[in-house]
């Protein structure tokens, strides 16, 4: 089959949500400046009463840390630009940029199922191994759990984007999307994709299912021990906190398999592109709250520090 004539493409366009009207446009730009703001500073303190009180230098808040870093940037790999275009006409991105917006998108995705299955463990020692808890989560182990996530998880994706990088763009340039997802990079390509559509759908589904599996079954090994909690306030609480930890799995999963773990094509782009909206904007907007700023020693730590740093700063007479 003869190829089409090819152009060198070096910028593509982010259709977005431009068919929307004008103000509706702003008012999404201003939510979702508002919700980017909330979520950077909510993991910035988050970051940093873990780094300062000495209460919480303990796996689990190390662990949630590491998350919020990552959180950090997750949604800075696509919020900006999406914010930008709802304010630009010509809403456009590099080829470069574009590329490597897809591979952080990825690379920081997949560390973060990582890092939960690792936090689930964490939870799961805790829980139904607390006797041998301080032996298990050393320091040690804590580490190389966090940088293994990291490098592991950037190297698989490099290996993906080796195969993306060797596809041909020569037009259209159109990006039904607000960033650079892989279905829309795909249909742009003007040469033979069904390799590797096939190796990145097989990729990104078994991280999904995978890590999904390993942390449910921390989760449901963490549930059989809370039944066995003899009080039923120790249970309340228990579930309590077991439950919120769920629904934000359940809308980061359930996001992800919508868009990455179902045969390709059977969800149209602009279904994909609300359903990202959650796992873009609210999953890293929820977590800040669901693993940290609801936990009580948190939250005491918080106020101690805001007593102490306006102590510093408004001295009394």
């Amino acid at each position: 089959m003869k190829e089409r004539n090819e152009t060198v493409v070096s910028e593509f366009i982010l259709l977005g949500f431009s068919s929307l009207g004008e103000k509706l446009q702003i008012f999404l730009f201003l939510v979702l400046l508002l919700t980017y703001l909330f979520t950077i500073t909510g993991n910035v303190v988050i970051i940093f009463i873990v780094w300062l009180d000495r209460r919480l230098h303990s796996p689990m808040y190390f662990f949630i840390a590491n998350l919020s870093f990552l959180e950090i940037w997750f949604t800075s790999v696509t919020s900006p630009k999406l914010m930008l275009n709802f304010l630009s006409v010509s809403r456009t991105i590099s080829f470069n940029g574009c590329m490597a917006q897809s591979y952080f998108y990825f690379a920081l995705g997949v560390t973060e199922f990582c890092l939960l299955v690792v936090m689930s463990f964490d939870r799961y020692a805790a829980i139904c191994r607390p006797l041998q808890y301080a032996t298990i989560m050393t320091q040690r182990l804590c580490i190389q759990l966090v940088l293994g996530s990291w490098v592991g998880s950037f190297m698989v994706m490099s290996f993906r984007m080796l195969l993306i990088s060797k596809l041909r763009f020569c037009g259209p340039k159109v990006i039904n999307h607000f960033f650079c997802d892989n279905e829309p990079i795909f249909q742009l390509s003007c040469t033979d994709t069904s390799g590797v559509r096939r190796v990145d759908s097989i990729l990104i589904s078994t991280i999904v299912l995978s890590s999904l599996c390993l942390t449910m079954l921390s989760y449901v090994s963490i549930l059989f021990s809370i039944l066995r909690i003899p009080t039923a306030t120790g249970r309340q609480k228990a579930f309590a906190t077991c439950g919120s930890h769920l629904t934000s799995l359940a809308i980061g999963y359930a996001s992800c398999i919508v868009l990455y773990a179902r045969p390709s094509g059977s969800a149209s782009l602009d279904a994909n592109k609300g359903v990202a909206l959650l796992n873009t904007i609210l999953y890293p907007f929820l977590n800040p709250f669901i693993y940290s700023l609801r936990n009580k020693t948190v939250k005491l730590s918080l106020r101690e520090t805001f007593k102490l740093s306006t102590a510093k700063l408004f001295p009394n007479p």
